[in-house]
């Protein structure tokens, strides 16, 4: 399969938080294509706009962050608190992975604090089971199947615990320390979430908030900042630590 690698992840900033660290240095060292998709365009992500005109502006905003890393981006039009594991949405991831063809998709902890985080991974972990089965979704019009399941790694959970304030811990980690300035801006390509977050999270300092999680994240393992991973190793997937092998892992 061909050196590309696809973050599916529920809403347009999410990958700056979560994985575009470790992104920056597949693109970087390796010379990886990278994706970055968001299953919807974050319409709810608003006090200010209408859902339409926040969509507009932040799928404009995810195009620009991905543009910083030479990716591209994607949105696959569900909408916020709405995304469910059902026929048209693994139809629509099923249809992306197999356009882009990609070697390691990155997604949601199963387990965190909100749906739609944890629908997202559900429907990565079945795109990813049945984009190479030759008769799922067949007659469709889709590109051909995949040649083999791909790498799934689920990322961090959001504050490192799950929906009942338990632990989630990573089995490894990538050092990003040197991606981070790459990371921060594009995460300032998301302008419209700092007010929104500050109103409905109670959240300021939204690129601050990355930063420290990242910092937190790479003291656990001695250095500056590091993003955390699991890889989904169940029957079937690829066993090997793909990522760990072309980046080093920290464990």
């Amino acid at each position: 399969m061909p050196d590309v690698a696809l973050s599916l992840l529920a809403h347009p900033d999410d990958a700056e938080f979560l994985c575009t660290g470790t992104l920056i240095r597949l693109i970087k060292e390796h010379g990886w294509q990278v994706h970055i998709a968001s299953m919807t365009p974050g319409d709810c992500g608003s006090a200010e706009y209408s859902a339409e005109d926040i969509s507009r502006i932040r799928k404009e905003e995810g195009a620009k962050a991905a543009a910083c890393i030479g990716a591209q981006y994607h949105c696959l039009e569900e909408r916020d608190l709405l995304i469910f594991y059902n026929e048209r949405a693994l139809e629509r991831v099923t249809r992306l992975f197999r356009e882009v063809r990609p070697r390691i998709v990155f997604t949601h902890s199963p387990a965190d604090y909100m749906l739609d985080h944890e629908m997202t991974s559900t429907l990565a972990r079945a795109a990813a089971f049945g984009s190479p089965a030759p008769n799922f979704m067949q007659g469709r019009g889709q590109a051909p199947p995949l040649e083999q399941i791909p790498y799934l790694y689920y990322c961090d959970a959001i504050e490192g615990k799950d929906l009942l304030g338990r632990p989630v811990i990573p089995s490894f980690a990538i050092d990003i320390s040197q991606s981070m300035g790459t990371k921060t801006a594009m995460l300032t390509c998301h302008a419209s979430q700092r007010a929104w977050l500050l109103k409905h999270h109670g959240m300021d300092h939204y690129v601050h908030a990355m930063q420290d999680w990242g910092a937190r994240t790479g003291g656990r393992y001695g250095v500056v900042s590091a993003e955390g991973f699991r890889q989904h190793l169940g029957h079937s997937y690829p066993q090997d630590n793909l990522l760990a092998q072309l980046l080093g892992s920290l464990s």
